[in-house]
């Protein structure tokens, strides 16, 4: 028996990845064949074959792998236009495929004045980055606002890498790209505020609730007041100690959010806003909300510890268990949206490879 029979046996999955392999290695093989013949055709036969629509949908659905292929086999393609005058890096900014777009960096000088031509709307490569996002790419991005920062660090990212005079370039709309970005952002802009305006809206509800109880226990501490001296009965309990600090942390904490979510609901809501100064008060306010959460239940569980150590301490162990419920369910709900907030903020960069601007 081969070993390819015992893996098909032990593992029932691997057959099918291998056919899956089977089948990429001859579309490959069969799209070397294809391409090594397009430079006997003629433009004619090339719209015939149907080559242009055939390689914008491979843009479409981000198939880089068969971009490069396309441009190791015949590396004039770059240059060819479609009927709207666009190449496949034009289209690769219309379609928002940056794994596409980031092909260009590894061309020569030379080819890379291919990023300089126009379509046939006069519009340069920053006016197609001004373009509004297709719904297709817009849907993988959680929330209008966050959408709206994707596409300003698109348009930011490529006015860098561009020549200046591109950001004056007129369209055969008389718009620059600038203003055609605000054009064809117009909905998604209010959509934005309005998701970041309810989510601080909501988030500051339960921040001030925090921010009140907290308060409240300051001056409630568990097992009351010694009547002679006034200090609390349990002040020398470790317990106790770990109750002052959790209920100040989350009395800090909770105010901190209410603030940070209120500059958030009075803020300009300008473009620029969305790119940086709006997320970033976004992540700041949701982390010292889940901050705020987490030291409340620290402190609730230490003054149950306190109250019910005496007589009940152990009923104590079940009732501090069950106060991690709500860590968990802000941590399911609202923390994912947080660590999207941080990676597309921080840690995210449209292009591969540093920008250099073209002349």
């Amino acid at each position: 028996m081969s070993t390819y029979n015992i893996f098909q046996i032990a593992i029932p999955e691997f057959k099918h990845i291998h056919d899956a392999k089977l089948q990429h290695d001859q579309a490959v093989e069969l799209l070397k064949c294809i391409f090594k013949e397009i430079p006997k055709l003629s433009n004619r036969q090339l719209e015939t074959i149907g080559l242009d629509k055939a390689i914008y949908d491979a843009i479409k659905h981000g198939m880089f792998e068969f971009i490069d292929e396309i441009i190791e086999l015949y590396p004039e393609i770059i240059w060819r236009k479609d009927k709207k005058g666009r190449t496949l890096f034009a289209n690769a900014i219309v379609l928002r495929q940056e794994k596409i777009f980031n092909h260009v960096f590894r061309l020569g000088e030379k080819q890379r004045i291919t990023l300089l031509r126009h379509d046939i709307f006069r519009n340069n490569f920053l006016h197609l980055a001004a373009k509004l996002s297709p719904p297709s790419r817009l849907d993988h991005i959680s929330g209008a606002a966050l959408q709206m920062q994707r596409e300003l660090q698109w348009f930011e990212e490529l006015r860098r890498i561009l020549p200046p005079k591109f950001e004056e370039e007129l369209n055969e709309n008389n718009r620059t790209p600038a203003s055609l970005f605000s054009h064809e952002h117009k909905e998604l802009m209010k959509e934005g505020e309005k998701w970041m305006k309810n989510n601080a809206a909501s988030c500051m509800v339960v921040a001030t609730l925090i921010s009140a109880v907290m308060f409240t226990s300051a001056f409630t501490v568990p097992g009351g007041i010694d009547e002679k001296t006034g200090s609390p009965i349990f002040l020398r309990s470790n317990a106790f100690l770990v109750f002052v600090i959790a209920n100040s942390l989350s009395l800090f904490s909770s105010s901190t959010s209410v603030l940070v979510f209120l500059g958030v609901l009075t803020s300009h809501y300008a473009e620029k806003d969305f790119l940086q100064s709006l997320p970033v008060k976004s992540i700041l306010g949701l982390f010292t909300l889940f901050f705020s959460i987490v030291t409340m239940m620290v402190a609730f569980g230490s003054a149950i510890f306190i109250t019910l150590q005496e007589r009940l301490a152990w009923v104590s162990i079940p009732v501090i268990i069950l106060s991690t419920v709500p860590i968990a369910f802000f941590t399911l709900l609202q923390f994912p949206l947080l660590i999207e907030m941080l990676v597309s903020t921080y840690c995210c960069r449209i292009f591969d490879i540093p920008q250099t601007k073209l002349k």
